[in-house]
């Protein structure tokens, strides 16, 4: 799965509402995961499906009720590519700040 597909399940408010709930709770059925979300059953099941293709949940079937589980090595993957991302542009401020000291220094003699 690629990482895009995780960032782009999780681009819709009503599937970052989900994984949020999920977030504190890693089990819900879904009927209690979609209450209050302003959609129906039907809509909950395809938000669903879209964040179960892009592996951040996992659907199963118990009789009446599916639970719905969250999948937590997906958004620490992305999680991940965000820090290193963070460091990455930590490391060219720092760059650009020591360029700029030194420059002023040197103006300043």
């Amino acid at each position: 799965m690629k990482l895009a597909d995780t960032y782009k399940a999780l681009g819709d408010p009503v599937r970052l509402k989900m994984v949020e709930r999920l977030s504190k709770n890693p089990a819900y059925t879904l009927g209690a995961l979609s209450k209050g979300l302003g959609v129906t059953r039907q809509g909950a099941r395809k938000h669903l499906v879209i964040l179960e293709n892009a592996r951040i949940v996992r659907l199963v079937p118990g009789g009446r009720e599916t639970k719905v589980l969250l999948n937590g090595a997906s958004l620490n993957k992305a999680s991940s590519f965000i820090s290193e991302l963070g460091r990455a542009w930590d490391v060219r401020l720092e760059a650009l700040r020591a360029f700029s000291e030194q420059h002023v220094e040197s103006q300043d003699l």
